[in-house]
């Protein structure tokens, strides 16, 4: 299905309700985690053209890069460092105006300017984050993160 995936204009919200199907369609039948994490960050990426799209996953006391779209990054982050590993401590999502202004953020590019963290839940526990970064400032507001958060919810863990 990716090469029919349909990029929609219009506003976030439009282009979130046309996306999350095209997900749906994607993750459907498919059982193999990698192959589900990378054609959700491939879709994002597509259809928002945002900086950097990807997925960490927690491995004993780290998260680990998985799948992503964008240029090479960090591969491994502590728990409760930068806004990745921030996000997973506090097992919620960040929306990060300016990541400059975060205290101890991780700068894996010097081009992102703005971030939005969204923590992968199974079972009360946080099995790895969505991560997004954005080359322009102030760039994720709360409408991004409600329909990231349920975009991260169809991803069985």
């Amino acid at each position: 299905m990716a090469e029919d995936l349909q990029i929609v204009q219009g506003d976030k919200a439009t282009q979130y309700q046309a996306l999350i199907p095209q997900i749906k369609g994607l993750l459907e039948g498919e059982p193999d985690l990698v192959a589900n994490l990378a054609n959700v960050a491939a879709a994002l990426k597509e259809q928002f053209g945002w900086f950097w799209v990807g997925f960490y996953l927690v491995k004993q006391d780290e998260l680990v890069l998985g799948p992503f779209q964008g240029p090479v990054a960090c591969t491994r982050i502590r728990k409760g460092r930068g806004v990745c590993g921030t996000s997973w401590a506090q097992a919620t999502t960040l929306v990060v105006p300016d990541v400059e202004a975060f205290p101890g953020h991780i700068a894996c590019s010097s081009l992102s300017k703005s971030e939005i963290v969204v923590p992968l839940i199974k079972d009360g526990i946080v099995a790895g984050v969505l991560d997004v970064d954005s080359e322009l400032p102030d760039h994720f507001d709360t409408t991004d993160q409600q329909y990231l958060e349920e975009i991260v919810k169809l991803i069985s863990l």
